[in-house]
């Protein structure tokens, strides 16, 4: 673990700024709908120090799985309680999601300036990861290089947390959402065991593989690439690799 710690300080800005960006999208939807206490608390602002939760910032950064701490919503100030918690849950993925997006085409926008600008250090970069590791690397492209991987990880990290969130498990924001298809006496019963669900189901999480959240955090992404053309074969998609390779192996210890 200790040998990624640079890729790890690398994701440092995409995690505090996933995590912020989910928060403040719950606060601020509620304010919409007319709760104000997410606004007096000064939690509408992508101000990070006033989300984080150490450990589930700890989570997000070393496992790709996290949280921060949680807005609070009173869904008395809601006119249907239910449905505003639902509205107010889902614009945290929501959020995540287009700011994986906007990652998706800023990455595209870089690949896309290096073809052009710096064709001869990316045939260097081909050189030194497939035939010979002693061929010197320029700076520019070595500063490309480490803005791409932080660009594709706010893809990667976004789309783990939007996905992560979407558990129809309580207190995560999918069963905020389920809830509101549920009859009432099913969800007042759910509600009123919320923290020993959310027990079991961390202890659920500790004891199986997460292989499922990881294969769904890689399709989805990789959606996103494809919505800006960075898969396949294609010229853009190799020099995207190349260059997420150099970094990988440059900043391993």
């Amino acid at each position: 673990m200790l040998s990624n710690l640079p890729l790890y300080l690398l994701s440092l800005p995409v995690v505090l700024l996933a995590l912020s960006v989910h928060e403040a999208a719950h606060g601020y939807v509620a304010y919409k709908l007319g709760d104000p206490t997410a606004y007096s608390m000064g939690r509408l602002t992508l101000n990070p120090l006033k989300h984080l939760d150490p450990i589930g910032f700890l989570c997000m950064v070393l496992f790709h799985i996290g949280w921060a701490r949680p807005v609070p919503i009173n869904p008395r100030y809601f006119k249907n309680p239910r449905r505003g918690m639902a509205i107010s849950a889902a614009a945290g993925p929501i959020s995540n999601l287009l700011l994986a997006l906007i990652f998706a085409i800023l990455l595209r926008v870089e690949v896309l300036l290096v073809d052009i600008f710096m064709q001869e250090d990316v045939s260097a970069l081909f050189s030194y990861l497939v035939y010979n590791p002693n061929v010197e690397i320029a700076m520019g492209i070595k500063m490309a290089s480490v803005l791409a991987y932080i660009l594709y990880m706010g893809i990667v990290l976004n789309t783990s947390l939007a996905i992560f969130n979407m558990i129809p498990v309580p207190p995560f924001d999918g069963s905020r959402i389920v809830h509101v298809f549920l009859p009432a006496k099913w969800y007042f019963a759910i509600m009123r065991y919320e923290r020993y669900i959310m027990i079991g189901f961390l202890v659920f999480l500790w004891v199986t593989p997460m292989t499922w959240l990881s294969d769904a955090t890689w399709w989805l992404s990789s959606g996103f690439r494809w919505v800006v053309g960075l898969t396949g074969d294609n010229a853009a998609t190799i020099e995207f690799s190349a260059m997420i390779s150099y970094v990988q192996k440059a900043l391993t210890l």
